[in-house]
């Protein structure tokens, strides 16, 4: 019976994995620096509108303009442990594995990470007036805590050095996930002392209208275009910082190479003339013939 041959071997994970270690930016430097300058524009326009264009709040005040920061904060914090979740599946299917996407796993998780710690500060600002306290332990207060604690465990997970470590880094990514439809649909399901959804509520009614709206959507354009330019900057330097124990092992050992060649050349340089006065100083037969 004639043995069928191997056919040509397909590109695998490990391929991907080694053209994932070949990119070291997400977006053009062009286009990066445009969304940088774009940001900056947008978070200034929105400090313009929130401060003096849209008008304050009939019942809570001026206090009710910390709404344009922290909505936007938690809405991004929500977009930032999306793109982890995505992109920790991505990872962990054998069809698309390749390590841009751990790299963007964790570096969006660190940015969901300081946006949902800025949620809960400024949550806490808007407490104090409003609620008359700094702190509850109610719903959503006590899953976006747990949310911020979930994913900082996360991260300290990237750290653990191992064959295995992207792998079990995007269970873990997966797994904390699941607290973010909880915090969102928190106030639906349980009595709270925090408000209901203003806009992404259960009949999708908006419930602010006007100047308002729009500086609360713009706010979440501007801290979108911040998350898109930081989320490429930290990319950069996981792509940089990514490897850096092996390179530097590689570094010594070629040192030590190099050192060990000069020595040898050294030492072969030296062997003649060792060679000479140890002939002058046991005398050469031909010399001893010659008196």
């Amino acid at each position: 019976m004639r043995r069928s041959e191997p056919g040509p071997e397909r590109p695998g994970a490990k391929c991907r994995e080694r053209e994932g270690m070949n990119r070291p930016e997400l977006l053009s430097r062009r286009f990066a620096a445009m969304i940088g300058w774009l940001a900056f524009a947008s978070l200034a326009t929105l400090a313009i509108l929130g401060l003096w264009v849209a008008p304050p709040d009939a019942v809570q005040g001026d206090a009710q303009r910390l709404m344009y920061v922290h909505v936007p904060a938690a809405w991004l914090a929500y977009l930032a442990f999306g793109v982890t979740a995505l992109a920790s599946a991505l990872y962990l299917w054998p069809r698309t594995r390749s390590t841009v996407w751990d790299r963007v796993a964790g570096a969006s998780a660190e940015l969901g990470v300081v946006f949902t710690g800025l949620t809960l500060v400024l949550g806490s600002l808007w407490g104090r007036p409003v609620w008359g306290t700094w702190w509850e332990w109610e719903a959503r207060l006590v899953s976006t805590a747990v949310l911020f604690f979930l994913y900082v465990g996360y991260l300290a997970l990237r750290r653990i050095p191992g064959p295995a470590r992207a792998k079990r880094c995007a269970i873990a990514a997966l797994v904390a996930f699941v607290d973010v439809p909880i915090v969102h649909f928190s106030v639906e399901w349980w009595r709270t002392l925090h408000q209901e959804a203003t806009v992404f509520n259960p009949d999708l009614d908006p419930e602010i209208h006007g100047t308002m709206a729009f500086t609360l959507f713009f706010g979440v354009f501007a801290f979108t275009l911040v998350y898109v330019y930081l989320l490429n900057r930290r990319y950069m330097l996981e792509a940089m910082d990514e490897g850096r124990e092996e390179r530097e092992l590689e570094q010594a050992i070629a040192e030590r190479t190099r050192a060990a060649e000069l020595v040898d050349v050294a030492a072969t340089a030296a062997s003649p003339t060792v060679g000479a006065g140890a002939r002058a100083r046991e005398g050469d037969p031909g010399m001893r013939s010659a008196r």
